[in-house]
């Protein structure tokens, strides 16, 4: 750290000087140019500048009625559905669009036949880089050729009966209305389908069965299984971009009515809530389901004995459950003869009360009976806080699959299962294993405020469903349990977020969902770290939660965008976050800033009695004599001057810093030069004793951000504060920031908390500090073939060969060669 004496004018003359340095560079104005001008839709009456819906804001309302069975036998499904569509729009509609999401399966469709090598596989499992084909890429291409996928229509008729002209479009059907449907008015149509159900496992789709082979059983889990109405919006019309596989759902409220034939044994978890349980459930069953929605702690409605001995024999005989559901945007439903099922009643802030319940095989336990109910119950209460209470009657969790989960009105699908040893018998689970189960619980059950309620286009914007939901599942995730491994091993999710942030095969948040690169950090991690940012560091808590309560409570049962979010978030808080939304939403750049230089002075007095001294002190150490001097002296010899005393004159007596009373005049001109109130500053400054630091920042990843400071005194006492983004707004690569202290500075650090997501902590701190870690000796191997060595193994009988060592590997493969 740097350190002089510093007076008035050289004060003054730095701090222009800064100044001057920032308006030729100018960088800054781009980084804080306000999103209205080049990103942000223009305001209309049907949605306000405010971030709100407008006045004349509108949406449109389907409602179903859907009958569906499931054919065990055949893995297919088939289902006929009356749909009401209301026109809410101020245009007139001469055709309709539906969703056929089951044509993504089919080999003709845009998705199969834009596959890669390398996303020819399963998204959890894709086939890799270069030349490779892995086992389970092969598994789903087979299966796929296997099963003619897709939906087949059998009918699209008017209510009077008579077909109805459509069209298929790759995921799209258009139905041509016979007469043009007006604003403010409704028709009514039918179409009736079927379609294979995909093996889950194999092909991957968020829905579809899943096989147990031990003992021969099934549990199937449907999802984007009915032609569903299209989006019809202010912003975009129809909404006809093609299901690929990754952009999910934008979709229409209205009321469901869900009547699911399945066989006799079967357990069925919906959307919705169930209307004949005395149709389907025991006496038992039902006295047990109305003691859960008071008891203290999750009730078996279905217990593990019951599900273990309801598995063991099949039927040929039915039962049709029936649903209904209120304002809901889709609905989803789960079936199987292995379920347990649990429930509790969760009474919520606003006195509604909602039943928490989780359906899940006996290869779920015990670690599902122990954490889905009351993941999903802490869940609610932690979302209803930032947003509004949980809307539904009920909210499940289902386990349908080995990791990973999706997300459905009232109801989703969950991954993650303990493991049972082959030798022992015993059921285990890791450590990774029970906080991915609780996390992809909270997470998808979040998925029902967001983007359930708060309707966003998940195929456009992928961050407003994913990303927003993931800030909240982690807030909830560190309430739930201090130092909760949220990232792996990582509790902070900007210390997990750094090394996506400086790679270079990235594109920036707002991207379209299909061609996002690395989807997970952009659509999930990075999000969530912005809005950590935003609440922790930017804003402050209070000011975002206002604000991000405010958002929900505008958009709840609403379709927003990005910029009613933007607008909202700014206009409820009062704070200018443009830069902020441009740089995380907008681009590619990252946080990387640094602690150049600290140079600390004192204000001089001017006073020659006083300054000369302090002066040759300075020099002094500044420049300390030459090695060469000290040594003679060491050594005994006498300098030539001090042995011929004649030669000594006035200046061996008196040096450069002596003062005279030209000095001494001098000053005293100065003091009379100064105006009163520059000698009462002076004057106070001097009685003060302040040091002044000028302190070097340098911004080097582009990102502009607030910059955290740790200020550690010469005493061992600190002090933390925090600059304002703003320091960037004339030049966004560097800033030298002016404090004057009361006690003198011992170092300067910056994110000391790690709260900004600083890429680079090696420059975070002035004077810079030793890296420590620790360092693990290496031993090289040198593998070498001995064919007559490997002759001689025995060959291992196939009871002795592990089949199962957790890693896939790749298919073998050889250049053809010409026959």
């Amino acid at each position: 750290m740097i350190r002089a004496i510093l007076s008035i004018a050289t004060v003054l003359a730095s701090v222009l000087l800064c100044q001057g340095a920032f308006a030729k560079t100018g960088d800054g104005a781009e980084k804080f140019r306000q999103l209205e001008d080049d990103k942000l839709p223009t305001p209309n009456m049907y949605r306000a500048a405010t971030g709100e819906p407008g006045p004349e804001y509108w949406q449109q309302k389907v409602d179903y009625v859907i009958d569906v069975a499931l054919d065990e036998d055949a893995k297919k499904i088939s289902g006929s559905e009356q749909i009401t569509y209301r026109n809410n729009s101020p245009h007139t509609l001469r055709f309709l669009w539906v969703m056929l999401d089951q044509q993504r399966f089919d080999n003709s469709s845009i998705a199969r036949m834009s596959e890669t090598s390398s996303t020819a596989g399963q998204r959890w499992d894709p086939s890799g880089e270069g030349d490779t084909l892995s086992y389970s890429t092969l598994a789903r291409q087979q299966a796929l050729s296997d099963v003619d996928y897709g939906f087949q229509i059998k009918s699209v008729k008017a209510s009077n009966g008579r077909s109805l002209d459509y069209t298929i479009v790759d995921t799209h059907m258009r139905i041509d209305l016979p007469q043009p449907l007006a604003s403010g008015r409704s028709t009514s149509f039918s179409i009736a389908w079927e379609h294979h159900i995909i093996n889950e496992p194999i092909v991957g789709g968020r829905g579809g069965y899943e096989h147990f082979p031990d003992n021969d059983t099934f549990q199937y889990f449907l999802a984007q299984w009915f032609p569903r109405m299209a989006v019809f919006s202010d912003y975009e019309g129809w909404h006809t971009k093609s299901f690929l596989g990754r952009g999910e759902f934008g979709l229409e409220f209205g009321d469901y009515e869900l009547r699911i034939t399945v066989p006799a044994d079967h357990i069925v978890s919906a959307t919705g809530e169930l209307q004949n349980p005395n149709d389907v459930l025991t006496a038992d069953q039902r006295a047990r389901l109305e003691r859960a929605k008071s008891a203290g702690k999750p009730v078996f409605i279905v217990t593990p004995e019951e599900a273990a001995e309801n598995e063991k024999d099949g039927t040929t005989s039915t039962k049709t459950w029936i649903f209904r559901a209120k304002n809901v945007r889709d609905v989803a439903w789960a079936s199987s003869r292995k379920y347990i099922w649990d429930a509790k009643g969760h009474k919520q802030d606003n006195g509604q009360s909602v039943m928490a319940m989780s359906f899940y095989p006996n290869e779920g336990e015990p670690i599902w009976s122990k954490y889905s109910t009351e993941s999903v119950i802490h869940t609610m209460e932690v979302y209803s806080r930032f947003s509004f209470p949980y809307p539904y009657p009920t909210a499940q969790s289902v386990n349908t699959w080995e990791r990973g989960g999706m997300e459905y009105p009232m109801i989703t699908f969950n991954g993650y299962r303990p493991t049972e040893d082959e030798k022992t018998g015993k059921v285990t689970y890791s450590r990774s294993i029970k906080y991915r189960l609780i996390g992809v619980i909270i997470h998808e059950i979040g998925h029902i405020y967001f983007p359930m309620t708060v309707n966003t286009d998940e195929r456009q914007w992928t961050w407003m469903d994913e990303g927003m939901n993931s800030f909240l599942d982690y807030v909830a995730a560190i309430e739930w349990e201090e130092n909760y491994p949220a990232y792996g091993n990582d509790v902070n999710v900007l210390d997990n977020i750094v090394d996506y942030m400086k790679s270079s095969n990235q594109v920036p948040i707002m991207t379209q969902s299909d061609s996002v690169l690395q989807f997970g950090p952009n659509a999930y991690s990075k999000p969530t770290a912005a809005l950590i940012v935003l609440r922790e560091t930017v804003m402050g808590r209070d000011l975002f939660d206002f604000a991000f309560k405010e958002y929900s409570r505008r958009w709840k049962f609403k379709r927003p965008t990005p910029a009613d979010f933007f607008r909202t978030m700014e206009e409820a808080s009062g704070v200018d976050l443009d830069w902020f939304f441009r740089g995380w939403f907008y681009t590619t750049d990252h946080v990387d800033l640094a602690v150049r230089s600290v140079r600390e002075y004192q204000i001089s007095s001017e006073d020659p009695d006083i300054e000369f001294p302090l002066q040759r002190k300075q020099r002094a150490d500044d420049y300390p004599e030459p090695q060469i001097q000290s040594r003679n002296r060491a050594e005994g010899i006498v300098p030539y001057v001090e042995r011929v005393e004649e030669l000594l004159d006035f200046y061996n007596q008196n040096d450069r810093f002596t003062v005279s009373n030209k000095d001494r005049n001098d000053y005293e001109e100065f003091r009379e030069g100064l105006e009163n109130w520059e000698v009462a500053a002076l004057d106070r400054a001097l009685k003060e004793g302040q040091y002044i630091y000028f302190v070097d920042f340098a911004n080097q990843g582009g990102l502009v951000m607030p910059i955290p400071v740790t200020l550690t005194y010469e005493d061992g006492s600190e002090e933390e504060m925090t600059i304002p983004a703003e320091i960037w707004r004339r030049d966004a690569s560097s800033a030298t920031k002016l404090m004057m202290l009361d006690k003198r500075l011992a170092a300067v650090e910056i994110d000391r908390h790690h709260e900004i997501a600083d890429t680079n902590r090696s420059d975070n701190a002035y004077p810079p500090r030793i890296s420590q870690s620790r360092i693990e000796l290496y031993k090289s191997k040198r593998d070498s073939k001995d064919l007559m060595a490997d002759m001689l193994v025995e060959l291992k009988d196939d009871e002795k060969v592990d089949h199962n060592d957790g890693e896939e590997t790749s298919v073998p493969l050889e250049p053809a060669n010409d026959q």
